[in-house]
């Protein structure tokens, strides 16, 4: 995630184009910072990102200790990032 290499659909524009570049949530190009910041699958479980910058400013959560303990938290939660994800993430359990 931090370097680019996920399975993100703005990855797959570039190496796989076979792939679907959409987001779940009807966003044309999913990417990293929509993941992070934006995604509304994804809003359960924001607090986790938000412990670690309020804002969700990427160079905070990509670029901090406390940052990336955060994003470790949210990936283990969400799947988010996984090529087969195991839940929806609009289905994800919130502690």
């Amino acid at each position: 995630c931090r370097t680019g290499h996920a399975f993100t659909g703005e990855y797959h524009s570039s190496f796989v184009p076979i792939e679907t570049t959409s987001c779940s949530c009807g966003e044309c190009i999913q990417t990293r910072e929509h993941i992070l910041a934006s995604c509304p699958a994804y809003e359960p479980t924001c607090d986790l990102l938000c412990s670690a910058s309020e804002d969700l400013v990427i160079t905070d959560i990509l670029g901090t200790v406390k940052g990336i303990e955060a994003l470790a938290d949210f990936l283990k939660e969400t799947d988010a990032f996984k090529k087969s994800r195991s839940t929806d993430p609009s289905q994800v359990n919130t502690p």
